[in-house]
């Protein structure tokens, strides 16, 4: 579809890439990665015809459509979000009115001659073309994608220009989805979308008939679109075959390959050059000189660019809280007649890592500004436990920083015992390099300065982090040093992401907030998802209505009100079961009493390996006792789904 042929472009002195030489196939779903400022978005730029090549050429196959979705900036009005979505369809709407012209002729024409049959044979044509392009399903179309991406019905009908720059670039993403071009260039499509909302854009691009080029800082979303991966490194394209991961590792064989023959050639042109400076000046020897000068003229020098250097930060350990961090009673809030919450109960413990999962709008920023005292409940209570000591970062953390500031002295204010060289290179890693750091905070984009308030709050955490979106505005290598540090920070986290990897890895546990209620997973967001799945499949009609119950320490049965709390994998009811001989019942029955005993104990133990995370002795043991709380939690789990399993068979031998 398009070839690249010894393309090359520059960014004033500065050159982007040279000699590159790509053939971008019809099926082909490719992620385009590289350091911040290496050319991507520049590139996906000329692909979509936006700017041009200094060097080398573009060639496109005749009638290929592209459609290109930029990072930002587009700004739509004058229709409603349906009307304007419908205006990709222009020529089928057009096709469809010719249809409907053709139609009445043929009804006037005599039907043998010559213009009916020509009429009929057109009519024909376009028929098929306008069935084949799924024609009389536009709407369907429409509100199909509409809905994938966030918009409710309620929303079809409003003027375009009535929605935020995030939800303008959800309705321009709409379009280019409906119109199906043979090649999708999208520029962060993820920036403004919650979490649902990638998932569904996952399945679509999984099924897209066609190709496309996707430029991301979400991990987990290049794993599971593109089956490729080209990498501007180094001033060339370099294509590797896989995903994202499968890149990485394949990055690294690749490097030491270069790193080898980079040796391999230092020692070759050192030899050389030994050579020529000892017999330079002797007669004898001046053919030899000669023949190594014209071999080391020849030699093509291989580059070794400057990597970036790894940032490993360890936050420094806030003293211990209270096993138990925050706790909410019959817990309501409501603004106006909009109800949020109603009748909650919940308990966050220390040493949890609670994500808050739900679509926009669910009320999962409520509930962080709940726990930090932002808000008031309408009624009910929540309350922090002993030496709790809280600190949130809002998606408008900037609003709060001193504009007259300059970065790296207000960071060392905010810093407890963390050297100043420490300090320049967090901020590199955030972005901020070189004379930057001495820039007043107030002449930073909004963006810069959230990533700034991150990097604050890391050198001086409390012991109780409540993070609203800290992931925005980051790159991978930013967000793999904050999920490094907030893996070995002995505190309690409740965060907001739509970062499916820093989800997975950072997650103990999952609060769902839906219809006024949140729902508590053990587990990351893999474990919430499969329970998901499980409470989604069908139960038989002579089944009865499922319970959501978990064992209390004393082998007794808890069900929870308000918000719903799922220790352990959901259980589901069968069908009645046939009669279970009377060995294999006494069989279950044994078991479930160990499982009584076994699953009190697990708990036990995780509780003692919570209070031992309380206590910071070293960045390896909090290491290990994190890896121990994680297992304990897994195995407590599937303990209580086998548990609820059994008793729920055994239960329907006595109905």
């Amino acid at each position: 579809m398009l070839t690249l042929q010894h393309a090359g472009k520059r960014f004033g002195p500065r050159i982007l890439f040279l000699e590159a030489n790509w053939l971008i196939r019809n099926d082909e779903k490719t992620a385009l990665v590289g350091a911040n400022g290496t050319g991507k978005s520049t590139l996906m730029k000329i692909l979509a015809g936006l700017e041009t090549l200094d060097y080398g050429s573009l060639e496109k196959t005749r009638g290929i459509s592209i459609g290109y979705l930029p990072q930002e900036g587009l700004e739509l009005a004058g229709r409603t979000v349906f009307e304007e979505c419908l205006t990709v369809f222009d020529e089928l709407h057009e096709m469809e009115l010719e249809i409907e012209q053709l139609a009445g002729q043929l009804a006037d024409l005599n039907h043998k001659s010559v213009e009916y049959e020509s009429a009929a044979e057109r009519y024909s044509l376009l028929q098929d073309r306008f069935h084949a392009l799924d024609g009389y399903a536009l709407d369907a179309q429409v509100g199909s994608v509409l809905t994938g991406l966030g918009f409710g019905k309620e929303d079809w009908t409003r003027q375009t220009d009535e929605f935020s720059g995030g939800w303008q670039m959800r309705i321009a993403l709409a379009k280019l989805l409906l119109a199906k071009p043979n090649l999708l260039l999208l520029d962060e499509p993820t920036n403004h979308l919650d979490l649902e909302t990638r998932n569904w854009l996952e399945d679509y691009l999984r099924n897209y008939p066609f190709g496309y080029i996707l430029i991301s800082h979400d991990r987990y979303f290049l794993d599971v679109t593109i089956d490729r991966t080209v990498e501007i490194w180094n001033k060339r394209l370099t294509i590797y075959q896989g995903n994202y991961t499968k890149y990485l590792k394949q990055k690294d064989e690749r490097r030491e390959q270069l790193m080898a023959a980079y040796s391999n050639q230092r020692e070759r042109i050192e030899h050389l050059e030994a050579f020529i400076s000892r017999f330079r000046y002797q007669a004898t020897k001046a053919r030899q000189v000669q023949s190594r000068v014209k071999e080391l003229e020849k030699i093509e020098r291989i580059e070794v660019p400057e990597e970036e250097p790894v940032i490993h930060f360890k936050f420094p350990q806030p003293p211990p809280s209270g096993r138990i961090v925050a706790e909410a009673q019959d817990l309501a809030k409501s603004y106006g007649p909009k109800r949020v919450f109603e009748g909650g109960r919940f308990t966050i413990e220390r040493g949890d890592r609670v994500a808050l999962v739900g679509v926009n709008g669910a009320g999962k920023s409520t509930l962080i500004k709940l726990l930090t005292g932002d808000e008031a409940p309408t009624a009910g209570s929540i309350r922090l436990g002993h030496n709790v000591i809280a600190e949130y970062f809002a998606q408008d953390q900037y609003k709060v920083l001193d504009p007259d500031a300059r970065m790296l002295d207000d960071i060392n204010r905010a810093a407890r015992r963390v050297p100043e060289v420490e300090l320049r290179s967090l901020l590199g890693c955030f972005l901020f390099s070189g004379n930057d750091v001495f820039k007043p905070l107030g002449v930073l984009s909004g963006g810069e300065r959230n990533r700034f308030a991150l990097a604050r709050i890391l050198v001086s955490p409390a012991n109780f982090l409540l993070l609203d979106e800290p992931t925005n505005h980051l790159d991978m290598r930013a967000k793999d040093v904050l999920l490094e540090a907030l893996a070995n920070y002995s505190g309690t986290v409740v965060f907001v992401s739509h970062d499916r990897y820093f989800i997975d890895r950072l997650a103990t546990r999952v609060f769902e907030i839906e219809n006024g209620a949140v729902t508590a997973h053990e587990g990351n967001y893999e474990d919430y998802l499969r329970r998901k799945a499980a409470l989604a499949t069908p139960v038989p009609a002579e089944a009865p209505a499922p319970q959501y119950e978990k064992p209390a320490s004393n082998g007794t049965i808890v069900i929870e009100g308000g918000f719903e709390e799922f220790d352990g994998a959901t259980s589901s009811v069968a069908p009645r079961a046939r009669r279970l001989n009377p060995i294999k019942q006494k069989q279950m029955l044994d078991r479930c009493a160990f499982l009584e005993e076994e699953i009190p104990r697990i708990e036990s133990a995780i509780a003692h390996t919570d209070e031992q995370l309380g206590v910071y002795v070293s960045a390896a043991e909090t290491q290990r006792l994190t890896k121990l709380a994680e297992e304990l939690r897994a195995q407590l789990a599937a303990l209580t789904a086998e548990w609820e399993e059994l008793a729920a068979q055994l239960e329907s031998q006595t109905t």
